[in-house]
């Protein structure tokens, strides 16, 4: 039976040094011409999505944490952030002297200063997940955020997600208490450190854009499969009739998972998707 499958990217698909495992490549390639099919289900916005992803074969994305959803080339779903409310982060963020990058699917724009505030930040996040401090030694903000626009208007209405550099962890908790009409988390790499915040639609869950493709596709739900590493994959593993949990990820994912496979790093979307039936030819 055809079974739809949902891949988180970072720290699932891809490991942490962004690379994709050639153990993923071809469970994915095997599980499609198995009649299966195949979607990744993450936080990026289409534009952060490398080329190599979609060459792997793909059916579709969920994006922006779920608020956008494609399949084969189509639209399904895009929630943005209204523009009023971007217009407003915008603002707060500058007043605060946070640095940040607005995501959209038309690309990733950079504040003035936030190439020079992120570099360390983002060698902390690097080496959080795998890289050497020599690996990431002359490291800039741009090689780690492929595609980084600066001096490109800051006032927009296409914006999937805003993330910006914490100062302090109290940064986050006075964004969450100033945009109640924003999701509001953080992220930062292997153990969830928050490095970051970041700012998106809210009442949007990886799991509801779930919903929204299965009755785009009248598929059910006891066909499902997701694989997550991070507590922001949560509803999504507990919405799929069955949740894996990568064993680089944590705690909380690790508890609630129907099934723990590898790391990315060992092969676990591979050994996973091979103890499933998923590689088998029907």
């Amino acid at each position: 039976m055809r079974k739809l499958i949902f891949l988180d990217v970072d720290g699932t698909l891809v490991d942490y040094e962004n690379r994709i495992p050639q153990s993923a490549r071809e469970a994915i390639q095997k599980a499609r011409a198995n009649g299966h099919l195949v979607f990744v289900c993450t936080g990026r916005s289409r534009a952060e999505m490398q080329p190599e992803l979609w060459e792997i074969g793909l059916d579709g994305m969920i994006g922006g944490n779920g608020s956008y959803v494609e399949y084969q080339n189509d639209v399904i779903l895009h929630q943005l952030i209204s523009e009023k409310e971007a217009r407003h982060a915008v603002d707060w963020l500058k007043n605060r002297g946070l640095e940040f990058y607005l995501e959209s699917n038309n690309g990733l724009f950079a504040s003035d200063g936030f190439r020079e505030r992120a570099r360390e930040t983002l060698k902390i996040y690097a080496m959080r997940k795998g890289k050497s401090q020599e690996e990431v030694k002359n490291q800039e903000a741009d090689d780690a955020l492929h595609g980084l626009v600066y001096g490109g208007n800051l006032y927009r209405d296409d914006l999937n997600k805003i993330s910006f550099v914490l100062d302090s962890y109290q940064d986050y908790l006075d964004a969450a208490n100033h945009f109640p009409n924003l999701k509001v988390g953080t992220w930062g790499g292997r153990g969830e450190t928050a490095l970051f915040g970041d700012l998106g639609v809210k009442d949007i869950t990886k799991a509801h854009a779930i919903d929204v493709l299965l009755q785009h596709l009248g598929a059910d739900r006891s066909d499902t499969i997701a694989f997550g590493d991070a507590k922001i994959d949560i509803p999504m593993l507990d919405y799929c009739e069955i949740g894996v949990a990568m064993g680089n990820g944590g705690p909380e994912i690790l508890a609630m998972a129907d099934m723990i496979t590898d790391d990315v790093e060992d092969d676990g979307l591979y050994y996973a998707f091979e103890k499933l039936g998923l590689l088998k030819e029907r």
